[in-house]
């Protein structure tokens, strides 16, 4: 660290991105307030900062989720170890990362409890109470919660031994019903990124590596962080009936047979956070969309008396009427105001209104964008139109500059020596012609330590061959080093 870790307040310096990315990483979570380490090994402490712009990403999410039809249900955090062990593809994915309580009470449980990693297990077990007729379907669940997983390389936000998340889980008569949703659900999460995050995802299908344990298969969205790694940031899956069969959930259908429903699972988690830090800060710190930012203008007030500081107060009320649809803060805390222009551009809020004596007599502000530093006087009469505008600009101006980025680190290749030299000497992403083997996977990740991302498209037959191995190749891939 460039300053003691038990600072507190103003950063005089963070590491540098181009330096050491991790560090830089590490520095601005902290140092902006996201979030701070635990007492307790792995897990995170999120602050009011972080957990403000977690509730920004949340609560639109929630909207859309509602809107598709999902009604919002709670699960117990405490599920039987023997409920997970009846899929043993879900199973021998999770093993690893179960956390157990095996005492309760002072005595040795009968069956040890595992710490939720994920709740398809206890879903399907519940509703077979609950699913009797084709009439009750779909079911179409979403919880709010928090998930454990035993994480080796615990890192703020993006993995860490417990964290915050939703998780759908949906229930349905026919496959293609199943297959729209999860189409559907990964869409709402493109949205989020693009929409809210300003982050430029990249969608389709995992690998059969790649996909989640359990699912017959898996869909996500891929962004490009400023290091040119790729951050899986959301996922969509189909399961068919693995779950219901392993569970028995059957229900009578129109035939009046017994039917296994086909069900799906969909997450995003606080790892957004992380995306956003990663997707758009700089060596200064943050820089927020003004759709999540918590605060979206700073006001920081100049004055060198108590008279002064009685006029702008004044002014201000006007001020803040002219705002009233954006989360504005006042900073009138006794600081210089280099101090405290430092810190805001730190916490990456998008616009900075200085105000001060000169400023009232003239009757104007100044305004200043976190996005390039760009200061220009603003009339007080003109701030009602002129700050809303700009948050919008700033808005769009982060998802293009990401796009470019992505677009400016992305090549298509059509060889495993190439694609050695591109990750040897340059970062971000690698599109190539595959034949879909995991051996293939294998050797690139030997190779590079890339891996595949989403699968870009399908290929006519025949009409290219593998980048890897010859063969005639079946799709597009992305590939990428990842966290």
């Amino acid at each position: 660290m460039a300053v003691d870790e038990k600072e507190t307040g103003f950063v005089k310096e963070i590491r540098k991105q181009a330096g050491d990315f991790p560090g830089w990483y590490n520095d601005v979570v902290r140092k902006a307030q996201l979030a701070d380490n635990s007492p307790v090994a792995g897990t995170m402490i999120v602050r009011p900062y972080g957990y403000a712009l977690w509730e920004n990403i949340r609560d639109p999410l929630d909207r859309l989720i509602k809107q598709t039809g999902h009604e919002n249900w709670y699960f117990p955090a405490l599920i039987p170890l023997s409920f997970l062990q009846k899929e043993k593809d879900h199973v021998a994915g999770f093993a690893p990362e179960f956390q157990l309580v095996t005492k309760g009470g002072g005595k040795d449980l009968e069956e040890p409890l595992v710490l939720r990693p994920t709740s398809e297990t206890m879903i399907a077990t519940v509703l077979r109470d609950y699913v009797q007729s084709y009439r009750d379907l779909p079911v179409l669940t979403n919880q709010w919660n928090n998930v454990f997983r035993w994480e080796l390389k615990p890192r703020f936000f993006l993995r860490t031994r417990e964290f915050l998340w939703q998780e759908g889980h949906t229930f349905h008569e026919t496959a293609s019903e199943a297959e729209q949703e999860v189409a559907k659900m990964l869409d709402c999460y493109r949205r989020i990124a693009e929409e809210w995050c300003a982050i430029p995802v990249l969608t389709g299908r995992k690998s059969e590596s790649e996909k989640f344990a359990g699912a017959q298969y898996s869909t996500a969205i891929e962004g490009m962080m400023m290091d040119g790694k790729a951050l899986q940031m959301g996922t969509s899956h189909y399961f068919g009936e693995n779950f219901s069969r392993a569970y028995d959930l059957t229900y009578t259908g129109r035939s009046n047979e017994q039917q296994y429903p086909h069900s799906t699972s969909w997450g995003m988690s606080t790892r957004m956070v992380g995306a956003v830090v990663m997707a758009h800060g700089d060596d200064s710190g943050l820089q927020l969309p003004p759709r999540i930012a918590p605060v979206q203008v700073i006001v920081v007030p100049i004055f060198r008396s108590d008279v002064e500081r009685t006029q702008i107060a004044s002014a201000l009320t006007g001020i803040l009427d002219a705002l009233d649809d954006i989360r504005v803060k006042v900073d009138w805390r006794d600081e210089r105001p280099g101090f405290k222009f430092n810190e805001w551009e730190l916490k990456g809020v998008p616009v900075r209104i200085e105000i001060g004596p000169r400023d009232l007599a003239s009757g104007q502000v100044t305004v200043v964008r976190r996005l390039d530093r760009a200061k220009k006087p603003v009339p007080l009469a003109e701030l009602q139109t002129t700050i809303p505008a700009m948050l919008e600009h700033i808005q769009e101006a982060l998802f293009k500059r990401a796009l470019e980025f992505r677009k400016g680190h992305t090549v298509r290749l059509d060889s495993l020596a190439a694609m050695v030299g591109f990750f040897e000497e340059s970062i971000g992403f690698v599109i190539t012609p595959w034949c879909g083997r995991a051996e293939d996977e294998q050797a690139v990740k030997e190779a590079t330590m890339a891996t595949t991302r989403v699968i870009d498209r399908e290929l006519p037959p025949g009409s290219q061959a593998c980048a890897v191995c010859g063969r005639p190749a079946t799709v597009e891939v992305v590939w990428g080093k990842a966290y």
